[in-house]
């Protein structure tokens, strides 16, 4: 089953929901509105190659450089701009 990232239309907040079937209804859990758009979330993979790849870690940055923890930036986001 997998888990959807998903911005809140109202309060903003992002959260992640395990969903179980592909028409599941998914609420806010900060101001429980049903208004909800799903976040296309960056994949990552282990290719087993040391060095070349690797997943990632704490000294990663973003698409346009800057660090994913930077104010504005939330998952599914590059650097804060929604998709």
């Amino acid at each position: 089953m997998p888990i959807y990232e998903y911005v809140c239309t109202q309060c903003g907040r992002v959260s992640e929901h395990l969903i179980f079937g592909k028409d599941e209804a998914v609420a806010c859990p900060g101001c429980g509105s049903g208004a909800m758009k799903r976040l296309l979330s960056a994949s990552s993979t282990a290719s087993g190659v040391k060095g070349a790849h690797r997943l990632p870690g704490a000294g990663d940055t973003g698409c346009c450089g800057t660090s994913p923890a930077a104010q504005g930036c939330v998952p599914g986001s590059c650097c804060g701009k929604a998709p």
